[in-house]
This record gives C-alpha cells, sequence and structure tokens, in this order.
C-alpha cells in the first residue's frame, strides 16, 4: 500500500499545550490491535477474564506502587479494550527535581530507569523522580501487559503480533457531573455490552 496523506496521517488527539503530569481527573480507553477480543468474554452481563484478562487487571492494579502520584479509581477491563479513570496527585515537595528544556529527554530517562529498578525488585530513586504525564503511565501500562501476555505466547509456541492499538483516548475530568457519569459508563460498560460501540460482532 502505497503513503496517502489523507488516510496515513496522525494527527495528535491530546490537547495542545496541556501539561498531562497536572493534578487531576483522566477517563482514558486503551484498545487492542484491530478490536480482537484478547482478555476474556462477557457472560450474563460480567466480564469473565481469560489469563490475559488477568495480567492487564493486575497490572493497573499494580499501577501504584510504580508511580507515586498516581492514585486508583474506577476502571473496568473489557474484553477488547479497558476503560480507566486515572487520577494524578501532586508530588510532595521536595521530591523530584525542576524541569529543565530537556524535560522531555530526562522523564523518559528516569522513568525508564525507576521502571527497570521496580521490575529488578529495587525501590525508585526519589531524587531522580519526576512527575510522570498521563502517557507515561499509559505507555507504562500497554508495554507490561504486551510483554507478559508475549511471555505466554511464547512458551506456547505461538505469535501474539501487536497487542494494543498505536494510541489511545483521553478526557479531562474538570467537574463532578462529568466524573459520575464517566464512572457509572464504567462501572456499567459489562452489563450494556451488546450495545457497546466496541463490542465485537
Amino acid at each position: 500500500m502505497t503513503y496517502n496523506p489523507n488516510v496515513h496521517h496522525r494527527r495528535s488527539i491530546r490537547l495542545k499545550g496541556y501539561d498531562y503530569s497536572k493534578a487531576g481527573a483522566y477517563f482514558i480507553t486503551i484498545c487492542c490491535k484491530d478490536m480482537k477480543c484478547r482478555f476474556g468474554k462477557v457472560e450474563n452481563e460480567e466480564m469473565i477474564f481469560n489469563e490475559f484478562g488477568s495480567i492487564a487487571n493486575d497490572e493497573w492494579l499494580k499501577l501504584p506502587e510504580r508511580f507515586p502520584n498516581f492514585e486508583l479509581d474506577v476502571f473496568q477491563i473489557m474484553p477488547n479494550h479497558m476503560h480507566g479513570i486515572i487520577v494524578l496527585n501532586e508530588t510532595p515537595v521536595g521530591v523530584g527535581f525542576t524541569p529543565t528544556q530537556n524535560m522531555q529527554d530526562k522523564r523518559k530517562n528516569v522513568l525508564n530507569e525507576n521502571m527497570s529498578a521496580l521490575e529488578n525488585g529495587a525501590g525508585v530513586n526519589l531524587a531522580r523522580t519526576v512527575n510522570p504525564t498521563v502517557g507515561d503511565i499509559v505507555g507504562a501500562y500497554k508495554s507490561l501487559v504486551a510483554n507478559a501476555c508475549l511471555d505466554i505466547y511464547k512458551s506456547k509456541n505461538k505469535i501474539m503480533g501487536k497487542l494494543w492499538q498505536r494510541d489511545y483516548y483521553e478526557h479531562i475530568i474538570r467537574k463532578e457531573q462529568s466524573y459520575q457519569r464517566i464512572s457509572d459508563y464504567i462501572i456499567n460498560n459489562p452489563a450494556k455490552w451488546d450495545a457497546d460501540k466496541f463490542f465485537d460482532r
């Protein structure tokens, strides 16, 4: 297939100029590649995890251990996507360092160092901590789930292919009413699976 700028041009869906490391609540949706049902199925209006769904669920629950400013809120793993509310808190005074012009590179390096330390059983170096963005957290989550699922595929001599779509959907939650509506939607997602736009027909 040849390059078609009208089809292949990728436009960022992030809000231009917004600081996604800022304290607040964010509604995110992460979809499986080609909307393939990887994580289980919905039966009697309840989500039933397979082994990959359990991984997706457990890795989300572990995120507060990896990111000190991340707080668990409502989330739901579905057969071919997941919804969650990411709550970011202010980093305590004295933790982290002052951003510079190379903040993006420093953020990437520090997050990689801290992720590596955690995966090797070591603690996070708080003196080298920066405020993770929503994108940092989503990226780490997608990578952790994909790698764990890939290990299972490899152990069965099977090819997994890409687990996730390239990007994710995000909405900044600014009002209590919006939070309640989104929370209800996430909680009730399995019960409304047949009518969900992500339902695999």
